[in-house]
């Protein structure tokens, strides 16, 4: 809507509102005019913007025809506009205007700001009025400044069904308006409005700012309607060369019958083509570039562009191939004369050359004048068809020689049956015949010049093929029943005596052609120009001949640079952009007609299409399959988008129609099929991989989706078997962006085998996290999608991390897609954290054991948390691209695919709490500690080398501690790893202890390059490290033993994280443990990769969170990454087969 508007005259009566006017309406809300008035708005209104209304009723001094106009020009569709009984008009005013008067054009009203509507239309809200032209920023709250519109005797911004509000951002046929949000209906009203000039503090959406997109002007553009637009051009196409110099040569091949069987075998692949075709293109608005527009929006953009690129080509080659048949043809009349210029084939060039010069002169000239010409071949070619039938009713003695005798049933009890000759077969007849059936997309191939293509296309196409079809019906018996097969042209061939021996029809006849068999000059096996000696007057056959080619190669031209435009415009191969621009009020792609030119001039010059007829033939047949396998496709997905108007199809129909396309390029050339299947195969790979990033809603979505569904359901009548156990993540992320070392990690043992979803619970004020959830959710997706993680994504929205965590733990996944293990990132800076968020933290593990999931921590020394150098990222490139500095939170850039967490004061963090403020202005350089933060955040995307895996796995948890670094191993960056085991023992029973564990290993058929057993595991640790741990969790301690009891009791029911000195006593075993084993795993594991390890797990209300976490601190603490992992004690690994 960024293009002008059309400017209304100034209405008779008029009522121009101020923004701030505080007048009452009359009680009846009507005015003089007997129109429903515009309601006073609610609340006040901010006076930087104000509405113009513009009140157009009938009867109010304009007459009917005024109105109507009034009516066409303002956008909407069809003849509801013109029966509108009155019509609101809304500009939204710049203030800046001065008192320039508000109606006048320039007055000041935002480009693109007028909103005309009829009374069924509710609502003020257009592109113009959310996303203002020019410079002026305009702040205004929606419920303040929206005028109330009466619907159904009501005052509501509720808007009724309009086209309007369904119309795409730049759609030819009138200007999309935006229906009221649900947010604007719904949400509470704003007292003051938003610092960033949306309503309800709304930021600019891609589709909002889409919408005002440039609108073509629509005057002086010319649209066909069925007839000129696709009836005629199909019929020209479909009625080729084939029709006068070869039907006669299948009729003598052939027969009469099997003629007929051969029109009807290549009629019945066109007419379902047909069917197919017509239902796609009623299935919606259709535009531009036919048959790959067809294809692209229904399969989606891999067989789209491979389709559309081969089609493109396929067109400019067969323009190509009829200027070759129509130079062919003149080259014959001037070897006849004698009036060769060089040689035939140099004659062929030349002319060829000429022709398709002067076919591009016409095409340039522009739709109209190549539609005329088009008119203009169509009599010429049904005037020589008119010749030819008049002639075959005028038997005259000197053709008789030649082998024409008129109707005769003798011709054509004999011509009824085949005669095959010189090698050929059915197949072979009925390929040469084939290519004269195509030409059924000439319509739709030029779908975006017609008027209205879902009504043209299926009445234009089907009602080409039944007429080309009885015609070709019609001379096919015509041609069988008048002339015989073979004739010598010698008028002293006549029968004086009866011969007893001559059964042929022309010996009843009174003529024998015995004497030239087996090879004689004329006959329908012999002579192409039947048709001209049959002909009325034989120059009418000649000028069908020009006619028949000339309009092929014209509907040809017109098609090839039309679907190339198109192709080129979806940029599904970048390379080819320069080809999308078009001009002139049509839009013609003058670069694709000049590419077209230039590939059928080539194509000339070399002269020599048999080989390349058979390739062309089909690439046609190609776009053919795809359209009635598109058709098959879209029907089988059951996706609600797939209503086509056109009802008189069938999947089943259309998928045999696919196949018979299939069998007939083989039987056409088959190496011709196979070549066209390995190009098109190319291309498909070729933009699959590319990846476009466009969203068409192909049948391919629905279908992808109704699978999903289907094999869920299916899955879901299906018991767990430990066999199949794996395990299925729930990582508690927060923004995916923010923590990359926990999900490549957990990547790395989930990719292709279990499901990975990434937990975000959004805190705070829950209007600001639900507009957060929506817009996360998109971004985040694309982020997982863009960074090749097989993973989704699911933000909550809850109080606090415990509540949002419980709701993810029970409600993520579907049927048996259902995460099994928690995955957590630990908590590293939890001593300078409230002791609250480490209570909510504990109680994560808590909640999660309840429900019976695993538990996983990791733990990297430098760190998980990136997501304030990301903010610093963020401040750095918005700084480059817009000289104002605001705080990163607010400035959310939704359409790129930016990698920032945008609600990171609400993620929940359990590695580091971001401090770093994002309004700073100036990003300063990165620490060594930042530095060694963003290293460690990628390390697992590297190769791993020949390192270790080290597994402790001291407690038996069902096997997910050991199943875990197992699935690692089998991936190709940790496959050099090995696997080393260690496990807790009796000093006396070292060697039977890992005797018995190496059984175990290799029943569960998991290599490992060692088992170590730990007999010193029970020692007490070192006395500084005890002292360390003492002086650690001296500041959660309650010390109530030094204090009364009233005050120690009401101390830990306020704060009952704190650990007691009878906790602390109780646990003292279990606490030396940890130290313990921490040193351990310094001495044995501080060269692995990664260390894996059984997770110590604390009782329920017995142990308190800070005593819980300090066991945690210690046991890994100083260690290379390690997770610790507690499975739910059931088995995940079984030796059973």
């Amino acid at each position: 809507m960024e293009g002008k508007q059309q400017q209304h005259q100034p209405p008779a009566g008029r009522a121009v509102m101020g923004a701030a006017s505080d007048e009452r309406r009359s009680e009846d809300g009507k005015d003089g005019a007997g129109c429903e008035t515009l309601g006073r708005p609610l609340g006040p209104t901010p006076s930087q913007s104000r509405f113009q209304v513009d009140l157009v009723a009938e009867g109010a001094g304009r007459p009917a025809e005024e109105l109507r106009k009034a009516s066409r020009e303002d956008g909407a569709a069809g003849k509801g506009s013109e029966e509108a009984k009155g019509r609101f008009r809304v500009n939204f005013v710049d203030p800046s205007a001065g008192d320039e008067s508000p109606g006048e054009p320039g007055g000041g009203s935002s480009e693109g700001g007028n909103v005309s509507f009829q009374n069924g239309g509710d609502t003020v809200m257009s592109e113009g009025s959310l996303h203002s032209g020019g410079h002026h920023h305009y702040y205004y709250d929606t419920h303040t400044n929206t005028y109330y519109l009466r619907t159904f005797g009501h005052n509501t911004m509720d808007a009724v069904p309009r086209i309007d509000y369904y119309r795409h951002t730049a759609a030819d046929l009138g200007e999309k308006l935006i229906r009221p949000s649900l947010a604007e209906l719904h949400d509470e009203l704003d007292k003051e409005p938003f610092e960033d000039g949306y309503a309800n503090g709304d930021e600019g959406t891609p589709a909002g700012e889409a919408t005002a997109s440039y609108t073509p002007d629509s005057k002086g553009v010319v649209k066909f309607g069925w007839i000129k637009g696709v009836l005629v051009r199909c019929m020209l196409n479909i009625w080729g060369v084939m029709l006068f110099i070869r039907l006669s040569w299948i009729v003598g091949q052939a027969g009469i019958g099997l003629s007929v069987v051969v029109i009807g075998m290549a009629t019945v692949v066109t007419t379902i083509t047909g069917l197919s075709t017509s239902a796609i293109a009623t299935n919606g608005f259709v535009r531009g570039g036919g048959a790959y527009y067809l294809i692209s929006r229904s399969l989606g953009p891999e067989f789209g562009g491979a389709i559309g690129l081969i089609f493109a080509f396929a067109n400019a080659v067969a323009v190509a191939m009829y200027v070759v048949g129509f130079a062919e043809t003149v080259v014959e009349l001037l070897k006849e004369n004698g009036a060769l210029m060089i040689d035939e084939m140099n004659d062929i060039r030349i002319i060829g050359a000429i022709t398709v010069v002067i076919l591009l002169g016409i095409s340039v000239a522009g739709m109209e004048w190549e539609s005329k010409a088009q008119i203009v071949l169509l009599v010429i070619l049904i005037l020589a068809i008119g010749d030819f039938v008049i002639g075959t009713f005028i038997p005259l003695d000197s053709k008789k020689p030649k082998g024409f005798f008129g109707y005769k049933a003798e011709i054509f009890m004999e011509n009824f049956g085949p005669d095959f000759r010189h090698e050929e077969t059915f197949f072979s007849v009925f390929a040469i015949f084939f290519p004269a059936a195509t030409g059924i997309l000439a319509g739709a191939n030029i779908s975006g010049d017609l008027a209205d293509p879902q009504s043209a296309i299926p009445k234009g196409t089907l009602l080409a093929i039944l007429i080309t079809t009885l015609v070709y019906v019609g001379i096919a018996v015509s041609v069988g029943s008048c002339v015989v097969r073979d004739a010598t042209g010698n008028v002293n061939d006549t029968i004086v005596t009866e011969l007893t021996n001559c059964t042929a029809a022309a010996c009843k006849l009174n003529y024998d052609f015995s004497s030239c068999q087996p090879v004689c000059q004329y006959g329908l096996m012999n002579n192409f120009q039947v048709m001209s000696m049959v002909s009325g007057f034989a120059p009418l056959i000649s000028a069908g001949i020009f006619s028949a080619t000339l309009s092929s190669a014209l509907a040809s031209l017109v098609s090839a640079p039309k679907i190339f435009q198109a192709l080129c415009k979806d940029n599904i191969y970048p390379g080819f952009q320069m080809f999308a621009r078009g001009y002139g009020k049509n839009n013609e792609p003058l670069r694709g007609y000049l590419l077209t030119f230039l590939i059928a001039l080539g194509f000339i010059l070399i002269a020599e299409l048999n080989v390349i007829a058979p390739i062309i033939s089909n690439f046609f047949l190609a776009s053919y399959a795809l359209i009635n396998f598109s058709v098959f496709h879209a029907s089988l997905a059951k996706s609600p988008g797939w209503r086509p108007a056109f009802k008189y199809y069938n999947m089943w129909i259309s998928l045999l129609g696919a196949i018979l396309c299939c069998i007939v390029m083989f039987v056409i050339n088959w190496w011709a099929a196979l070549l066209t299947y390995v190009i098109v195969l190319g291309l498909y790979i070729y933009v699959t991989y590319k990846k476009p990033d466009v969203n068409w809603g192909s049948s391919t979505q629905a279908l992808t989706y109704l699978n999903a569904l289907q094999h869920s359901i299916r899955l879901s009548g299906v018991e767990d078997h430990v066999k199949n156990f794996r395990p299925q993540c729930l990582i508690m992320t927060g923004a995916p962006s923010a923590r990359p070392a926990l999900l490549h990690l957990v990547h790395a043992f989930t990719k292709n085998v279990g499901l990975m979803i990434c937990g975000h619970v959004h805190m705070g004020p829950r209007r600001q996290a639900m507009k957060e959830l929506s817009t996360d959710l998109a971004k985040y997706q694309r982020w997982l999608i863009k960074n090749k993680m097989k993973a989704f994504y699911a933000p909550v929205h809850a109080e606090d991390l415990r509540d949002g965590g419980q709701y993810l733990m029970q409600a993520a996944g579907l049927g048996r897609m259902r995460p099994n293990t928690l995955v957590v990132g630990f908590k590293k800076n939890w001593r300078q954290s409230d002791m609250r968020d480490v209570e909510t933290y504990i109680n994560l593990f808590h909640d999660a054991f309840d429900i019976q999931y695993g538990v996983v921590v990791i733990r990297l020394k430098e760190g998980l948390d990136i997501s304030h150098l990301q903010g610093q990222e963020e401040l750095l490139s918005s700084q480059e691209k817009s000289p104002c500095t605001k705080d990163v939170i607010v400035k959310v850039d939704y359409s790129k695919k930016a990698e920032t967490d945008t609600s990171v004061a609400f993620a929940p963090s359990f590695s580091e709490r971001t401090t770093t403020s994002h309004s700073k202005s100036q990003p300063s350089p990165l620490n060594l500690t930042d530095q060694r933060l963003l290293d460690a955040s990628t390390q697992f995307q590297k190769k791993q080398g020949k390192s270790n895996i080290d597994v402790w796995w001291l407690f038996d948890d069902g096997g997910l501690t050991l199943l875990i670094p197992y699935l690692l191993t089998t991936k190709k960056k940790w496959k050099d790893c090995r696997i080393r085991v260690f496990i807790g023992g009796k000093i006396n029973r070292i060697d039977h202890d890992r005797r018995a564990m190496a059984t175990l290993l290799s029943k569960f058929r998991i290599d490992f390059s060692d088992i170590m057993v730990l007999g010193d595991i029970n020692t007490k640790p070192k006395k500084e490290n005890i002292a360390a741990f003492e002086e650690m969790i001296e500041p959660f301690r309650l010390h109530e033993d030094d204090k009364e009891q009233e005050v120690a009791d009401k101390m830990k029911e306020d704060e009952p994280w704190r650990i007691t000195d009878n906790e602390l006593e109780l646990y003292k075993t279990k606490t030396y443990r940890q130290i313990r084993l921490n040193e351990l795993l310094q001495e044995h594991s501080s060269t692995a990769n990664i260390i894996v390890m059984s997770l110590p797990v604390a009782r329920k209300g017995a142990v308190s969170s800070a005593l819980y976490m300090a066991w945690l601190e210690a046991l890994s603490k100083d260690l290379p990454p390690i997770l610790l992992v507690r499975g739910n004690h059931q088995s995940v690994l079984t030796f059973y087969s």
